[in-house]
């Protein structure tokens, strides 16, 4: 645990007040949102990091972790989902370049995935089968690779609820 004090003046009387404060990883979420035969729905990040990812993102103060993940796929391409699966969960502290996160990984489908519009954090939203997969922001190629392999039938997140994660990418 990362634990540290700092000292700030009390604003009634100025005294130095010693406060712990904490590192933990950031909560994030992701949905694996698939689209018709086989295919998958990607971002493209307007902000960096940049690159293709999941549609996803911060858990707010006072939402669930699956209201986030309904949330960020409104946001970033416009539509309305059902959650119907976890994927896992992937805490590796080099997942996300700019601090230590989080992130439960669902699953979803979406029915009209032509009418989806990019907004929020995404510059534009594209379906790609699942077999010829874009290079990815964060750890989302490690996830997709993994619910292609629950696919297959082979172990992956859905079966266990989480990856063997060795690393970031």
């Amino acid at each position: 645990m990362s634990r540290r004090t700092i000292h700030r003046p009390c604003p009634s009387c100025g005294e130095q007040v010693a406060f712990a404060t904490y590192a933990n990883p950031t909560p994030t979420v992701d949905v694996v949102l698939r689209a018709g035969e086989g295919g998958v729905v990607l971002i493209r990040r307007r902000n960096p990091p940049w690159g293709w990812a999941l549609p996803g993102g911060f858990v707010d103060y006072g939402e669930s972790v699956e209201q986030a993940a309904r949330r960020e796929v409104r946001e970033e391409v416009g539509a309305d989902v059902e959650l119907d699966g976890l994927v896992g969960v992937y805490s590796h502290p080099e997942r996300d370049p700019r601090k230590h996160t989080l992130s439960v990984v669902f699953t979803a489908e979406v029915g009209d995935y032509l009418g989806l519009l990019p907004g929020d954090d995404a510059s534009e939203v594209r379906v790609f089968p699942l077999e010829d997969l874009p290079e990815t922001a964060f750890d989302h190629g490690r996830i997709l690779r993994d619910f292609l392999r629950h696919l297959q039938g082979g172990e992956g997140g859905l079966e266990n609820g989480a990856s063997r994660c060795q690393g970031a990418t």
